[in-house]
């Protein structure tokens, strides 16, 4: 198994780390509340960091080799996961398609319990699915999250590819 295939799980670990921080970083300070298509992508980042930390952990044990394959298999996944979701909610904010009722305002209605919510000082402005927050290049967060998200699934399968090459036992010269 290659350095590469060894430590990505690591990579990615921290990969996450950095998106779930810059997503933070401008809901915190920019005043960008998520939508709901943004925390499910979110989501995605919380489950891989997850399956990344798990994996780099059992890398140090026995089944290091094993575990780490497994692991940049699944990392694979779930970057291609959030990379498909990502480009959902670009399609949803491009008005390709449209987005749940939930998130673009279609059938939802306000329930009881959002205006008791509202009335106890919960926040009121409930961003929609279908207009982005920010942009830059021509592309929106969702959009760069997709392409964020395809490059980490090359990375992974790169990593899962790289782990598999050295396996095969070397032909001894005669």
């Amino acid at each position: 198994m290659t350095r590469f295939a060894q430590t990505w799980p690591r990579w990615a670990f921290l990969a996450c780390v950095g998106m779930l921080g810059m997503a933070h970083i401008f809901e915190t300070f920019g005043h960008m509340a998520p939508c709901e298509l943004c925390l499910k992508q979110r989501d995605v980042y919380w489950w891989a960091m997850a399956i990344a930390g798990a994996g780099a952990l059992l890398g140090f044990t026995r089944l290091g080799p094993v575990a780490t394959r497994i692991t940049n298999i699944l990392l694979s996944i779930t970057f291609f996961i959030g990379a498909c979701l990502a480009a959902y909610h670009a399609g949803v904010e491009w008005k390709w398609w449209p987005g749940p009722a939930e998130c673009t305002g279609g059938a939802a209605g306000v329930s009881v319990a959002d205006l008791t919510a509202l009335l106890n000082g919960a926040r009121g402005h409930m961003p929609a699915c279908d207009k982005p927050a920010w942009i830059f290049l021509g592309i929106s967060m969702a959009g760069w999250n997709a392409v964020i998200s395809l490059g980490l699934v090359g990375f992974s399968v790169l990593a899962t590819s790289a782990g598999r090459s050295n396996d095969a036992p070397e032909e001894v010269a005669a």
